[in-house]
């Protein structure tokens, strides 16, 4: 089989910040490097799961919500991947400084009923700020 892309790129080079990884049929795919990878330093599980869902809402309710077609995390627990269309590098930025602004505000962790999501009980909000919070900085010294 063919290696996929992002197994390609030597993670030991990758460095936090925001990538444009992909781009295929009119779709590209961000990597939102939240931690240096293979650097001992991964975002909890607990906070990797309420990041997704705290992003994942403000991203499809923002002003670029029908150009946001999926927020997930990656598995290494080093980030995420948001995939777009029709923007461009400058507005994937804007954007995410935004709703990381926005996520920091939440009191709630939302969709975190039992009927609404499928690990309820696996979420930190607390830490999930933090993560959002030191994201932002690292975008604002981009």
């Amino acid at each position: 089989m063919d290696k996929i892309p992002s197994f390609s790129k030597n993670h030991d080079t990758l460095q936090v910040g925001l990538y444009e990884s992909m781009n295929m049929h009119g779709v590209t795919t961000w990597d939102l490097r939240f931690k240096k990878p293979n650097a001992g330093d991964f975002i909890s599980p607990k906070a990797l799961h309420t990041v997704e869902h705290l992003l994942a809402t403000v991203l499809r309710n923002s002003a670029k919500k029908d150009e946001v077609i999926y927020f997930g995390p990656m598995g290494c627990r080093t980030g995420f991947y948001l995939l777009t269309t029709n923007l461009t590098y400058d507005e994937v930025l804007a954007l995410l400084k935004e709703s990381l602004e926005i996520a920091q505000a939440f009191d709630e962790i939302p969709g975190n009923k039992r009927e609404e999501c499928g690990n309820y009980l696996e979420h930190d909000l607390a830490d999930a700020k933090d993560e959002c919070k030191k994201y932002a900085e690292i975008l604002n010294s981009l």
